[in-house]
């Protein structure tokens, strides 16, 4: 009945010895059974339903063998596998065993499979197929002794698998199996679901052991993984998704994977101790908007970024998964900026960002490239695209195949991320953002391996679109200088908000593990309230915990960022010194532990002889007695080489410290924290700034990573010039990479120790002439007399530079190597200088941004040292800085910190003693809630203006607090006169502002406020003017909620809604609202394509306001119609005093008609109603019958 084929046709398959015990219900399923082999055809299932059936005998000792496959399968490796059959089972048969394809010399089972299964009876297995039709037997049928497995073709039945089934009856037993169908098309698997849905269980790969896993990998075809990283980390709770990406080669697939790994494993180190893994806190990520000006988009053509409320922040803040999302669902993101403040952690965000992918928790993008500013110290032309993003890129692994790779990018760009960290070191980045020249484009978009650039040009096309235009690109920079260049080109704006006073909790349990010194170390902190604001910032927060962990108390604890930064320096410098010492000391005791070992060796041996002798000779007593002295002299004059090498090694230490402030002056007057290489820099103090910890050495590749087939295939680089790897120890390839020379470059460690260092120079260097110094000083104006912003590590400086020039003088001391006389004199001299630039300074010309920068400046000055008392030069500063300060104080537009905002409160407070009194503007300034607590709480604040949902989160906060008499001042001293609306927020926080005034109660309230409440809000009913400004494109979104919150405005006097689109229905709901508002005198509705019908609607409600003396309806689509209901209305507006109509759709008709009205309206001033449609002769003659009709 069956022929066997040639030895040749035959496969072998390793398969367990015993597989009775899997074959029953439980582990064969019909359906994945016929679906796998393709018994998809009715006819090809009939054929052999005709098949004589049999009894499979049991074995009786299935549970050894199965123990045995267990414990060999233990010892081999799993991959996981997702048949496409899974799809169509049940979701109860969803976890089965797959066998390995790949593998033919093993079959892993898993622990699942094996483990305390029952022994199956005999019995014939059915095999139905998915359509109903006659079942089709199968039997298992054993050759014993026969030493191998065959598949052997019939010609007209089908395979057969010869199986020896050991311990069984002789009886040869035939597994038939029906002719497989021809192999159908499988889709591969999608690297991550698509339209942002979660991919279902059965498109997901089985988890590791489960029994769908064996099944499917014995009955299925190899299909290609999704790449996944090489540690299986778990999987992320909000990963976004992507759509599906089709026909990724293998190799390609095996880059990914193997980048994935590569990144997870070498982008956790956070700095020196601390790594993302055990000192991460996730900080917030706000998303800010990007808005043009309402009223006058002209003269606006920048984008403005707003500042938001704290409110507004905490509720517009994202997780990592929302970052690349589309807000409206249908453009995604695709060129984002992530701005933040020195030491914000923006670095430390980007790298959680790749650890993420890495993980697979940020599923879109199939490539991830981190590009850092200091590869532009890279001037060489050798780079292509490929090279710069497989060679330069961060964290990027050798590549195999690079030509493979480099395709897939080019395919598919919108699955390939490309950040850029720290956009703001890049020196002349302007030069990026300017249009380059036709022939460098044209060559740039070639794309050929013979075009190579310089990193700068790469870049810049990166950043214009020219090359990878479908990319995302996620730009790091500072929110003053460059983040203002690519505010145009960036559709998405994001912030690092820095730590919440929980994550400052978080990270200080987290940096102190010891609960013995974590307790004393947060007391201190609370205990300090400046230090406490300053951990907002994570970079300080990383500072102050450094001073922390060796303070003996609160005492000891530093005031000021100056106090900080000075403390910190010190301790890194001891640090140094103290591991020089350590080692010293180490060969100093082994010496002298040696020397003691051998006088007791020679002493023991006159003991041993004197028990043995009764006599011995006092020449050996005074050899012993010279021996101890001249141990002592040598320990003498140890000490005192070692007390000279001490001094020696101060002195050195001050020197080098002189050179190196010197070197951090000339980095930030370049705004940069790189060290050009060009600039020679000695090895001694590089090796200073490198033990320090005041540097770092970075490392950069000057060559590109290329394959050896490319290079010898064209590459015109010089074979001498490229250093070649050592041949690896694992498997080394003729493909294999070869890397170029690399080199170090030095970086600033840490921005504030740099500015602190540049600080250092300017204060107590004698090279820095007293006129440089006068032109380093803040508040300097340029040529025109305008003061000209600064960045902000200039800023710093400045601010530092003041703080050590009235520091405590015998702190100063280790900063320099100057005699006693010459450096009192050098510091007074300075001292002098800086408090007649701060005296002469006209506080009510200062820009509010200005202003905060005196406070600041002032602050360091006055609290950084110990004297305190009222006659210091530092104290004489702050009072004057009271006392010259305006009365409406305003800091609107600029944004104010915790730190800043403790600084206002200091020379606020310094005013309450000197008699004054503020009115303090904080809207739009993004002053959070506790430093608005802070500032509220003087007694000499009258009045105050902020973000109101702020204000009204402060009131719940007082009202929970029990704080009543806060709260009474806090409600009764806000006000929001006059307001303008700039924001579609505004509009919602106004109406919930109004809502409490109607309902005299907070929301959510306990009833503690209601005696506060009972005459409802007085900011609510001192509100006199409102202004409408969010333009056409805004306005429409906001207009719902201002039509149901104007009713509750009675007090409103001023309403300007000029380019709010309202239209003819806007019109209509504005009637409605315009019968409470009996106190209008003054109505704005300019620009709103309002036409007949709504100058109906408006005429009847405008009749019945008593005060309104001022109407304008400029530019609107208002024809006749609307001109005589107008008319109608006019005799009956009694205080109607100006009436403006111009340029609307008006004829002679509708203007001989508000002529003729104008004759009943005595208190009527002006009437403007020209346009192009009436006739220069008709507006003449009205002109001529009543001169209160103006043209314009």
């Amino acid at each position: 009945m069956m022929q066997e084929m040639e030895q040749d046709l035959l496969f072998d398959f390793n398969l367990p010895e015993d597989l009775s015990e899997y074959m029953n219900e439980d582990y064969i399923d019909p359906s994945v059974f016929l679906n796998d082999f393709g018994l998809s055809c009715m006819d090809e299932l009939n054929s052999y339903s005709d098949v004589p059936m049999a009894d499979v005998p049991c074995p009786s000792n299935n549970c050894k063998q199965g123990n045995k496959l267990l414990g060999e399968s233990k010892k081999r490796k799993k991959r996981l596998r997702v048949s496409p059959s899974q799809r169509c089972t049940n979701k109860k048969k969803a976890r089965r065993t797959r066998v390995k394809e790949t593998d033919l010399e093993s079959v892993p089972v898993p622990k699942e499979a094996v483990k305390d299964l029952p022994t199956p009876p005999t019995k014939i297995i059915h095999v139905i197929p998915s359509q109903p039709t006659t079942p089709i037997p199968i039997q298992f049928l054993a050759f014993p002794d026969t030493s191998r497995y065959q598949v052997v073709q019939l010609s007209s039945s089908p395979p057969v698998i010869r199986l020896p089934l050991p311990n069984t009856p002789a009886t040869p037993t035939y597994i038939f199996v029906p002719a497989t169908s021809p192999p159908c098309k499988r889709q591969i698997p999608p690297l991550s679901p698509a339209n942002g849905a979660v991919a279902p269980v059965l498109m997901s790969s089985s988890p590791s052991g489960s029994r769908s896993d064996t099944a499917s990998k014995a009955m299925s075809p190899p299909c290609a993984l999704p790449p996944s990283p090489s540690n299986e980390s778990p999987p992320c709770k909000d990963s976004p998704h992507s759509p599906i990406v089709l026909d990724i080669p293998q190799g390609v697939r095996d880059y990914i994977r193997e980048a994935k790994a590569h990144m997870c494993e070498t982008c956790q180190d956070m700095e020196a101790g601390l790594s993302l893994t055990s000192h991460y806190v996730d900080v917030r990520v706000s998303q800010r908007e990007i808005l043009r000006s309402g009223k006058n988009p002209n003269k606006c053509l920048e984008k403005e970024l707003v500042i938001t409320g704290d409110t507004d922040r905490q509720k517009s803040s994202l997780e990592h998964s929302q970052i690349f999302e589309s807000s409206n669902g249908n453009k995604s993101k695709q060129y984002i900026l992530l701005f933040g403040n020195a030491g914000m952690g923006k670095t430390t965000f980007i790298r959680k960002l790749c650890l993420d992918w890495s993980r697979n928790c940020i599923s879109q993008f199939d490539f991830v490239f981190l590009f850092d500013g200091s590869a532009l110290t890279l001037t060489e032309p050798i780079y292509s695209l490929q090279t710069l993003l497989l060679s330069l890129s961060s964290f990027a692994p050798s590549c195999m195949d690079p030509e493979a790779v480099y395709a897939q990018i080019l395919a598919a760009p919108k699955r390939v991320l490309i950040i850029f960290d720290g956009f703001d070191k890049l020196r002349d980045y302007e030069s990026l953002l300017q249009a380059q020249e036709k022939d460098l484009v044209t060559s740039l978009q070639k794309d050929s391996k013979a075009q190579i650039f310089t990193v700068r040009q790469l870049y810049a096309a990166m950043l214009q679109r020219v090359l990878l235009p479908g990319c995302t690109l996620l730009l790091a920079s500072r929110p003053r200088g460059t983040a203002s260049q690519l505010l145009r080109r960036a559709d998405s704006l994001l912030e690092v908000c820095g730590f919440t006073p929980a994550n400052v909790e978080t990270y200080m349990s987290q940096y102190f593990t010891d609960p013995e010194v974590r307790a004393p170390a947060l007391d201190c902190l609370n205990s300090s309230s400046y230090l406490r604001l300053l951990c907002c910032n994570p970079g300080l927060c990383r500072l102050v915990c450094m001073v922390l962990e060796q303070s003996k108390g609160s005492e000891a604890l530093p005031r000021t960022l100056t106090g900080l930064c000075h403390q910190v320096l010190c301790l890194k410098m001891e640090k140094d010194r103290g591991s020089t010492q350590s080692h010293a000391e180490k060969d100093i005791c082994v010496q002298a532990e040696q020397e003691t070992q051998t006088e007791i060796s020679n002493s023991s041996q006159p003991r041993r002889s004197q028990r043995n002798k009764s006599t011995q000779s006092r020449s050996q007593v005074h050899t012993s007695t010279f021996t101890s002295r001249a141990r002592r002299r040598k320990e003498q004059e140890k000490l005192e080489e070692e007390e000279d090498e001490d001094v020696c090694r101060k002195g050195r230490d001050r020197e080098l410290l002189s050179k190196l402030s010197s070197l951090a002056w000339e980095d930030v007057k370049a705004s940069s924290p790189i060290h050009p290489t060009g600039r020679g820099i000695s090895a001694r103090l590089k090796e200073f700034g490198l033990k320090t910890g005041l540097l770092v050495s970075q490392h950069l590749r000057t060559r590109p990573l290329v394959s050896r087939g490319e290079r010898e295939g064209g590459e015109k680089e010089d074979k001498n010039e490229m250093g070649e790897e050592g041949e690896n120890k694992e498997n080394r390839e003729d493909n294999d990479i070869i890397v170029g020379c690399d080199e170090h470059i030095l970086m600033w460690a840490n921005p504030f120790l740099q500015s602190y260092m540049a600080a250092v120079h300017l204060s107590l260097s004698r090279t820095v002439s007293d006129r440089s110094f006068l032109q380093t000083l803040p508040f300097q104006t340029s040529a025109k007399g305008q003061r000209q912003p600064q960045r902000e590590e200039l800023e710093l400086t400045q601010q530092i530079t003041v703080g050590l020039l009235f520091h405590k003088r015998t702190e100063l001391q280790r900063l320099h190597s100057y005699t006693e006389t010459v450096f009192r004199d050098m510091l007074a001299s300075k001292q002098a200088l800086v408090t007649k630039h701060l005296e002469s300074l006209s506080y009510g010309e200062l820009s509010p941004a200005q202003v905060l920068e005196a406070c600041r400046y002032i602050y360091e000055a006055s609290f950084t040292h110990e004297e305190t008392g009222r006659d210091s030069g530092s104290t004489q500063l702050l009072t004057r800085l009271a006392t010259n300060l305006p009365e409406l104080l305003t800091f609107h537009g600029v944004p104010l910190s915790s730190p800043d905002a403790f600084t206002v409160q200091n020379a606020l407070d310094r005013g309450g003693a000197e008699g004054r009194s503020f009115c303090l503007d904080l809207e739009d300034s993004g002053v959070q809630i506790c430093g608005l607590r802070a500032l509220v709480s003087l007694n000499n604040i009258n009045t105050y203006r902020a973000c109101i949902a702020d204000v009204i989160s402060l009131w719940e906060q007082l009202e929970l607090s029990g704080e009543e008499k806060l709260l009474q001042k806090a409600v009764s001293k806000f006000k929001i006169h006059p307001l303008r609306v700039t924001q579609v927020c505004h509009i919602e926080h106004l109406e919930k502002l109004v809502n409490i005034h109607l309902h005299k109660r907070l929301p959510d309230s306990s009833g503690q406020s209601n005696s506060i409440l009972t005459e409802g809000v007085p900011a609510v009913k001192e509100l006199h003017k409102l202004e409408f400004e969010l333009g056409p494109e805004k306005g429409p979104l906001a207009l719902p909620k201002l039509w149901d919150l104007l009713p509750g405005l009675h007090n409103l006097q001023h309403l300007d809604l000029e380019k709010s689109k309202i239209g003819d229905k806007g019109a209509e709901k504005l009637a409605n609202a315009l019968t409470s508002l009996r106190s209008l005198e003054v109505l704005n509705l300019s620009q709103n394509c309002i036409g007949d019908q709504g100058v109906k609607k408006l005429a009847l409600a405008l009749k019945d306001l008593p005060k309104l003396h001022c109407l304008s309806l400029y530019s609107n689509v208002i024809s006749d119609e609307g001109a005589e209901s107008l008319a109608a209305v006019l005799p009956h507006m009694a205080s109607l005093t100006d009436l403006d109509v111009k340029y609307n759709k008006l004829t002679d008709v509708g203007a001989q008609s508000l002529g003729a009205s104008l004759r009943n309206c005595k208190k009527i001033k002006t009437l403007r109603m020209w346009n192009q449609c009436i006739p220069y002769g008709v507006f003449e003659r009205l002109q001529q019958q009543d001169s209160r009709i103006l043209w314009h």
